[in-house]
């Protein structure tokens, strides 16, 4: 076995060592100085987004730098991830990954993406308002891309409508899959502190070590009554408001609705307020039928229960007027972001 430090390679067997060629170091990356840097558009767990211009085709693209912590730890496993994933797919609502590209240094790497002119969380943010057809489509779209991503055993993790971005041809697209996982059966045991809080599955928040694609699932319910609200769902501020917050909403839980409910580590630890109302027809009193059986489906506490993005795009909600508008006819909007 071998370890790296610099541009040293370390044998762990009898500590001998030898160094690697600078001009070897970085592979046979493009580099990027390739692209002009023309503004930042974004700053995540992982790393900074700019918007840049290939100056030899003049195509705009976003960069995104990987944040790496300290050289020696090497190369984050969450990037690794991402690219891994990000190589693999290939659909019409997924942001097109193109090339990784790198500085004169090896913490000076960059992953090189399609360029969208929008997120969603900046419009939501911004007070923009969505007709019922637009949101049909954004969320026909985002069911489409989710239908693709578990098909092919990918769960996203960090679902959000700041991960969800917007092109001025009116396409939506799932990005940012640096907490991306493939899953497998038998299913292996996950980290339980994954998708941002406001979006986060009531397994996760009772610290199941076991999820599944339905942990995307309630995210996108969450993305679905924001887009519905012009707010966000659910803006807990710590993880037990966040817990009430969905009582409050859909009740309490309990092992009639949600087998296993009662072995899960934070029931055993806490006790959870008592509210037997189910209050999203209430709060959504202007959603069709179709609609709110649509979010029920979504946002229920049983994650073997809950709608996958396939039983979704067959609801009727889609095919209720009004219909769902074509992506060539959503609005455009002034291009600007910002962070949540």
């Amino acid at each position: 076995m071998t370890t790296i430090t610099d541009n040293t390679i370390y044998s762990f067997e009898d500590l001998s060592s030898f160094e690697i060629p600078k001009s070897h170091l970085l592979g046979s990356c493009d580099h990027v100085g390739d692209y002009e840097k023309l503004n930042k558009i974004g700053q995540g767990t992982y790393g900074v987004v700019y918007k840049a211009r290939n100056i030899q085709t003049n195509e705009i693209m976003a960069l995104k730098r990987i944040k790496i912590e300290k050289l020696k730890d090497g190369f984050p496993i969450s990037s690794v991830r991402e690219i891994n994933i990000l190589r693999t797919v290939h659909h019409p609502n997924i942001v097109e990954f193109k090339d990784v590209v790198v500085g004169k240094s090896l913490d000076n790497v960059f992953l090189v993406m399609e360029y969208c002119e929008q997120d969603l969380a900046t419009l939501v943010d911004c007070q923009i308002h969505f007709t019922e057809s637009q949101i049909k489509c954004l969320m026909q779209q985002l069911f489409r891309g989710l239908k693709y991503l578990h098909k092919n055993f990918i769960i996203h993790r960090d679902l959000k409508v700041s991960n969800l971005l917007l092109t001025d041809k009116g396409l939506l697209k799932i990005a940012d899959f640096g907490l991306a996982r493939n899953y497998g059966f038998p299913n292996d045991p996950m980290s339980p502190c994954v998708v941002t809080l406001w979006y986060r599955a009531p397994e996760l928040l009772f610290q199941s070590n076991y999820h599944s694609t339905a942990i995307d699932m309630w995210a996108t319910g969450c993305i679905f009554g924001e887009l519905l609200l012009q707010k966000p769902l659910l803006p807990g501020q710590s993880e037990m408001q966040q817990i009430d917050l969905i009582i409050d909403l859909i009740g309490t839980p309990n092992d009639k609705i949600w087998p296993g409910f009662s072995d899960l580590p934070i029931a055993k630890t806490f006790s959870v307020k008592h509210q037997p109302f189910n209050n999203i027809s209430h709060l959504f009193s202007c959603v069709s039928k179709a609609g709110i059986r649509l979010l029920n489906l979504l946002l229920m506490y049983d994650p073997w229960k809950r709608a996958t993005a396939d039983e979704c795009l067959q609801s009727s909600y889609f095919r209720e007027s009004p219909l769902p508008c074509d992506p060539s006819v959503m609005p455009s909007f002034p291009q600007s972001r910002k962070n949540r």
